[in-house]
Formats: structure tokens, sequence, C-alpha cells
């Protein structure tokens, strides 16, 4: 199925923070046309997608949250893409945390890095299968799936001492789920002094909106992009004291 994107909507320049809801509208419907659909419905629920030069083929599961590409997901890859050059990600170790379906992870690892793509166990064969479809013979280093349920054996499965990630990141691991203390103690556990977290959250309910907060005790919190229409925030942090000198512009 041919897909295309629309010239005018990419030649919109975009610095920092979405500027208003005309702007707003115009970035979400730019991300939102990287998504496609087959033409014919087969045996196996998949969606399209096309961001770092490539079709991505993502197949799902519609009776698990963490087979479905969530638009948190698509907002990461698309800043991810268009500020390779800011945050050029060739030969960079990246960990994606609750990687789903692994959108995210595809995206990095097309765009250069060394990717591991975690997730609970039950969600690894999915997640396999589509990092390999995607991945296999185009991409520099080739990406690797690993279990990790949040909070549990850490050192054992990511040890302090030899583990060392330039970047973490996390689309819409904030949502109804009884595990943020876990999630809060492994972005703590995976995060060195020098590493960057890149983390899309879709604000939902009172009580998850306050993990923001109990994030912040540990970590410096900047807010990259905002899309009021989606609910969407995209931050970056860094560990207390760590953040580094805002680029003058970005493109979100």
């Amino acid at each position: 199925m041919a897909f295309r994107i629309s010239s005018q909507l990419e030649r919109i320049p975009l610095t920092g923070l979405c500027g208003g809801e005309k702007e707003d509208e115009e970035i979400v419907a730019e991300i939102m046309r990287r998504r496609f659909f087959p033409a014919l419905i087969t045996h196996k629920a998949w969606e399209g997608f096309h961001f770092a030069g490539h079709e991505i083929r993502i197949t799902e599961a519609t009776d698990c949250y963490g087979a479905v590409v969530w638009p948190s997901a698509l907002v990461l890859c698309y800043f991810l893409e268009t500020n390779s050059k800011q945050y050029n990600l060739v030969d960079k170790n990246v960990i994606e945390i609750g990687a789903g379906t692994g959108l995210v992870s595809i995206v990095a690892s097309l765009l250069g890095a060394l990717v591991t793509a975690t997730d609970l166990p039950e969600l690894l064969g999915n997640l396999q299968h589509n990092v390999l479809q995607n991945t296999k013979l185009k991409c520099k280093n080739q990406p690797h799936v690993k279990e990790l349920s949040w909070g549990i054996d850490l050192e054992k499965k990511f040890p302090r001492s030899s583990c060392h990630f330039d970047y973490i990141m996390a689309a819409d691991v904030v949502y109804h789920h009884p595990f943020l203390d876990e999630l809060l103690l492994t972005f703590d556990h995976l995060c060195k002094n020098d590493t960057v977290i890149l983390w899309a959250m879709r604000f939902r309910l009172d009580k998850e909106n306050q993990f923001v907060g109990r994030f912040q005790t540990l970590f410096d919190l900047e807010v990259i992009s905002n899309f009021p229409s989606l609910n969407i925030t995209l931050y970056k942090a860094m560990r207390k004291g760590r953040m580094k000198a805002r680029p003058s512009k970005l493109t979100v």
C-alpha cells in the first residue's frame, strides 16, 4: 500500500513548545499521517507506519494494552526522526521500557541506535516478531528484546556496574496500573548521571498524573513539547542537577 506524506505539513517550522491550537492541530495531523492501515483485512491485525525512511508494519493484539500502538508512541517516534541531528542516536545505547509492540524501539534502531526493547514476558513474542520483521538487514545495529518486569530483579538483569544507557525511552507507561512505585524504581535503577530520559505521557486521571510530581523528586524534568488535543506531553529528564542547557531550537 502506498504511503504519502503531506508536503505542506512537512514544511511547517516547529520550534520548542506548540505555539497554539492551530499549530497543535497541524503537528498532530502530520504525526497521525504517519499511520496507515492494510487495504485488505487479513487474519492478523496490523497497522502500518512510516518513520525513518521505512515502512513499518506492526502486528497488534486488541486483548492487551501492551500489544496496541498508542498515540504517545507516534509522538515520540516523530520527535526522534525530526530531531535526529540534535539527538543523534547512532551507536548510542538505548533502552525502551514498556516497549509493547516495539514501534519506538524499531524507529530508534532504524536511526542507528543499539536498542534493548523490554516488556513483560507475555508480550515478548509479539515484540520480538515486530522488531525482527522491521529491522532485519535494515539497521546498523540489530536490536535486542529482553524481559523486564518493573522493579523486579533489576540488579540481576541490568547490573549497575555493567549496564550504561545513553537514553531511556518510554511512551505511555503511566496509566491505570498498580505498578507506579515499581516504574519509578526502574527509572532510578537504569538512569546514570549522563542518561537522558525521553518520555511521552498521556494525561488521564489525577492519581496517575501525580506520578509526574513523584518523578521530579529524583529527576529534573523539561517539557519538550505539549499536544493539548491529545493530552500528551513529551518530556526530557535527567538526574537532579544534571540537566544540560536546552538547545535554542527543537523541532517537534
